[in-house]
């Protein structure tokens, strides 16, 4: 019976990982070193000034003389810090830029697959024919509008025009009733027949 779950892909540590893995390691151990160094030299200081106070100065002296041997390994300790810092940089920056130079690979094997596939030759004669049947449409619309007469042309604008008129939109006509005519606006309406009549008689 098979594994239900599939296994786990498992992650493939290189020789620059684990060299990266051992840069830090070493570094936080020398940062635990100073922390514990720091410490000290704060209590030596405290325990000075104590002698001091007890009048011991020759053995005050000798601690800050301890305490000053200690500082300058501190330095020291900084500089180691930094150029493992520098170190694990550099290191990690390398494999950034080994992926980068894999993929550029794989993407050239790529690209070469698809020239093979795709030939200049082969986009020639595309080009050609789609050219080809560029021409052959433009001599098909050149005929078709050479075969009109000009009677058709005309037949052709005018119902280009009707269409055009077709799509203009009218108002809408109003729902409300119209309001009632006025007295002097039925005098007027019945003196336009008389006077029409007159300027026919005259």
């Amino acid at each position: 019976m098979g594994n239900l779950f599939g296994k786990k892909k498992r992650t493939r540590v290189t020789e620059q990982d684990k060299a990266v893995l051992q840069l830090k390691q070493q570094r936080d151990k020398l940062r635990q070193y100073q922390k514990k160094i720091s410490l000290q030299l704060e209590k030596e200081r405290l325990l000075a000034k104590q002698l001091l106070k007890n009048g011991r100065k020759d053995k005050a002296l000798l601690l800050l003389k301890k305490k000053r041997y200690q500082e300058q390994l501190l330095d020291k300790t900084d500089n180691q810090i930094s150029n493992l810092e520098r170190m694990v940089q550099d290191l990690e920056f390398a494999q950034i830029e080994k992926k980068v130079i894999d993929g550029l690979r794989v993407g050239n094997q790529c690209l070469k697959k698809m020239h093979e596939v795709m030939s200049i030759e082969e986009v020639e004669r595309i080009m050609d024919e789609t050219q080809d049947a560029v021409e052959y449409q433009r001599q098909i619309d050149e005929m078709l509008s050479g075969s009109l007469t000009q009677e058709d042309e005309e037949a052709v604008l005018a119902e280009l025009e009707a269409i055009t008129q077709g799509d203009v939109e009218l108002p809408d006509v109003p729902q409300e009733e119209l309001p009632d005519v006025h007295e002097a606006g039925e005098e007027k309406g019945r003196e336009r027949p008389r006077r029409k009549a007159e300027l026919l008689a005259a």
